[in-house]
């Protein structure tokens, strides 16, 4: 096998240019005024004939800027966090930035190791999709003197800018809908709640909402997304104990609403006509799924673009309060809440 030819150099160019360094690098940083047309035209063909390419990363060394934001997601296979990463990696090509991606994969050794990483490689900023991590890489987040944005999540006494969903709006909204559609029974299921504000807030609006309306039994239940078991089980003890009442289900993320949706049909439950179901996350299999389920569609890709925005703001001296900014959940509604 043929060893592929050594890349060429500044070095090289300018000595096929028949000139200095200094012309060469006064050439690709655009200082074209400096540089008679002559040597302009030598320079240029020089690189062409070399297929020579700067080293974006030492001149942005150079200069004291890399260019390079780091995105660090807790699971890369949730579709949220795919929606969310295609909207940070639209406002960096605007931008002019390149992003680099860690999944943590909900491993504290894997965040502590990416968190490592993005500091050698010297990137200008970390957006964080915290929803999951361990409070160990929390803490290494806040020891960190990197501009950052959170995505979803608020991190107690961790001041720091977030951008995500209006969580009170949003489920006030669904929980709303589904009373009009006339359930009287409701069950909330949810992931572990602990400290994440996302669901915490997610449940306490559905309390809410249902709690003005007396005729409406109202409650939630905490699962996990690895206990198929339990969800069975969950599912089939609110069935029997409403029985006789029109029940739904509302679920607080898409990776559940999926899970509850595989559940029902192992407890032969078709939602549209046995229960009402309503899920967060408008995912691309939520229209398909038989007469389809009625969801709250994040402006994720939104979210995302905002999220990046506003740490290029933070990187280019940004020094006003911290900021918090929370988008309006829109209700998508399909046969699933829709019962005859």
């Amino acid at each position: 096998m043929n060893r592929p030819a050594n890349r060429a150099t500044i070095s090289d160019v300018a000595k096929a240019a028949k000139t200095g360094k200094t012309s060469v690098s006064r050439y690709l940083n655009g200082e074209f005024n400096v540089l008679s047309p002559e040597l302009r035209q030598r320079i240029e063909q020089a690189i062409a004939a070399l297929n020579y390419r700067p080293s974006q990363m030492a001149r942005g060394l150079k200069r004291g800027r890399t260019r390079l934001i780091g995105l660090i997601i807790a699971d890369i296979t949730n579709p949220y966090s795919v929606d969310i990463l295609c909207g940070i990696e639209a406002a960096c090509r605007e931008q002019g930035f390149t992003l680099l991606v860690c999944n943590t994969n909900n491993e504290v050794e894997q965040e502590r190791h990416y968190l490592e990483l993005l500091s050698s490689y010297q990137v200008e900023g970390i957006v964080v999709n915290a929803v999951g991590m361990r409070e160990e890489a929390l803490n290494m987040l806040q020891q960190s003197l990197l501009p950052m944005v959170l995505i979803d999540r608020k991190i107690a006494e961790f001041d720091c800018d977030m951008v995500g969903l209006d969580n009170t709006q949003a489920a006030t909204l669904a929980t709303s809908h589904l009373i009009e559609q006339g359930f009287e029974s409701l069950l909330f299921i949810t992931e572990p709640m602990g400290v994440v504000n996302t669901r915490v807030e997610r449940v306490n609006a559905f309390h809410h909402t249902a709690s003005g309306f007396p005729h409406v039994h109202a409650e939630h239940q905490e699962t996990t997304l690895s206990q198929p078991q339990h969800l069975d089980a969950l599912i089939t003890a609110f069935m029997q104990q409403q029985a006789g009442k029109r029940c739904a289900v509302m679920v607080v993320n898409g990776a559940l609403t999926l899970q509850v949706a595989r559940a029902l049909r192992r407890l032969h439950l078709h939602w549209g006509i046995d229960l009402g179901l309503l899920g967060f996350d408008e995912l691309e299999w939520s229209e398909l799924a038989g007469v389809g389920i009625t969801t709250l569609k994040q402006p994720t890709r939104q979210i995302g673009y905002h999220a990046l925005a506003q740490l290029i703001r933070r990187i280019d001296g940004d020094r006003n309060a911290i900021c918090q900014q929370a988008f309006a959940g829109e209700l998508v509604v399909r046969g699933s809440t829709s019962l005859a």
